[in-house]
């Protein structure tokens, strides 16, 4: 149970972030962050900056050091790659919840794998993946439940 006001506030934004309401989360975050400069305040205010006022630059710089501080906290790959995934970045972000992966156990990474998935190889493998051939035969093949 949450002891210091850090902690409280710090709980109190998780849950506002585990009902969806980022910008109450973000309120939270950043006073607890503002009362004591812990790296997990840090992703997570980093992760709600970037959702809900798209400061995505300075998003990215608070992840990245709460990264440094923390590099076994794969709590910090989660936001950074939820950050990458806002800015479109989805082989990034998939590169970062596999690190992430790489330094600790983490179901909600896992299942943000899972939720982008990964691209299946070309169906022409000597072609690139953006030929036309690869492309029609990709979808024709996926319609039929083949691929």
């Amino acid at each position: 149970m949450p002891s210091t006001e850090p902690d409280k506030l710090f709980a109190r934004g998780l849950n506002a972030l585990n009902n969806k309401d980022h910008l109450s989360a973000l309120v939270f975050f950043e006073k607890a962050l503002l009362l004591e400069n812990n790296p997990a305040y840090c992703s997570y205010f980093a992760f709600c900056l970037a959702k809900e006022r798209g400061q995505h630059k300075k998003a990215i710089a608070l992840c990245k050091e709460a990264m440094e501080r923390e590099p076994d906290n794969s709590v910090h790959y989660l936001n950074l790659g939820k950050i990458n995934e806002l800015l479109g970045n989805k082989a990034e972000a998939l590169q970062i919840f596999r690190q992430g992966l790489g330094r600790q156990a983490n179901p909600q990474i896992s299942a943000e794998l899972d939720r982008l998935g990964a691209r299946k190889p070309p169906v022409i493998s000597f072609l690139k993946r953006e030929n036309p051939l690869n492309k029609y035969l990709g979808f024709i093949l996926k319609k039929l439940g083949l691929r």
